[in-house]
């Protein structure tokens, strides 16, 4: 399977509606509305959305589409589905803080093959696809090599750890970890593809904010999935980390 053509569009993709989320980034335009769950949206996040949804429609029209702002929609060839979010970290967003990002993957087969993690703000692009490597603005990125004690475990939410029952291993993580920094949502994950960073945990995740970083990590050399080692967007959480240290890892954060 030839995944580089969607792996350029993809990167194209993130990087046109990053670029249309700046025009709003620092302005009052970017004042967020409540959702029906009580999560911020902007003006930035729809348009954004909308950007990548038409490229979609127009590049492939038959592939279906599962989008945090506008949902599902269905195409003839439901085996390729693209997961959309347009600006994961909307509070950081409003707050003008540059760590938000456009996220697009393309599962294929139940397989995330191909991930594109831009952010605009800093002009970062993480981007991979099955068998083509891991880039950091278009050059090859790695998963760190420190070791868990030695290394920087990241989150994006203190509280919500204590809120989904994950707090006494959160306090393990702490234990262990050489230090922990708040570097979150999907920037945290970022962090570990390119070696910066060696753990990044939720403990709430949604499939669209999980969509490019199977393969991201994947071919870092790293492991993204839920926190009993399976790769997957649907779990309701998530981790990130290296291979060396996912065992340590695993046994952290088992239930105990």
């Amino acid at each position: 399977m030839n995944l580089r053509p969607y792996l350029e569009f993809a990167v194209q993709s993130a990087y046109e509606a990053g670029r249309l989320t700046l025009g709003y980034f620092g302005t009052e335009a970017a004042r967020p509305e409540s959702k029906a769950d009580d999560t911020p949206v902007t003006v930035a996040d729809r348009e954004a959305e909308r950007l990548i949804r038409g490229r979609i429609e127009a590049r492939y029209p038959n592939h279906a589409t599962l989008g945090e702002e506008f949902g599902e929609t269905g195409g003839s060839d439901a085996d390729h589905l693209w997961i959309l979010d347009p600006i994961d970290g909307t509070k950081s967003f409003v707050r003008g803080v540059p760590l938000y990002g456009v996220l697009i993957g393309l599962q294929i087969d139940g397989v995330c093959e191909v991930g594109a993690a831009y952010f605009p703000a800093l002009d970062e692009m993480v981007c991979a696809a099955t068998g083509e490597g891991c880039y950091l603005n278009g050059r090859r990125a790695h998963v760190s090599t420190r070791s868990l004690a030695q290394g920087i475990a990241c989150f994006t939410e203190a509280a919500s750890f204590q809120e989904h029952g994950r707090a006494a291993a959160w306090e393990r993580v702490l234990d262990a970890a050489g230090s922990a920094r708040g570097w979150s949502d999907a920037y945290g994950y970022a962090l570990v593809a390119t070696g910066r960073a060696e753990l990044m945990l939720d403990p709430i995740m949604n499939p669209w904010d999980c969509g490019p970083f199977p393969p991201i990590l994947r071919e870092a050399g790293g492991y993204f999935g839920d926190w009993s080692g399976n790769e997957t967007i649907y779990a309701n959480e998530a981790m990130s980390t290296t291979r060396a240290i996912l065992p340590e890892v695993l046994r952290l954060v088992e239930d105990r």
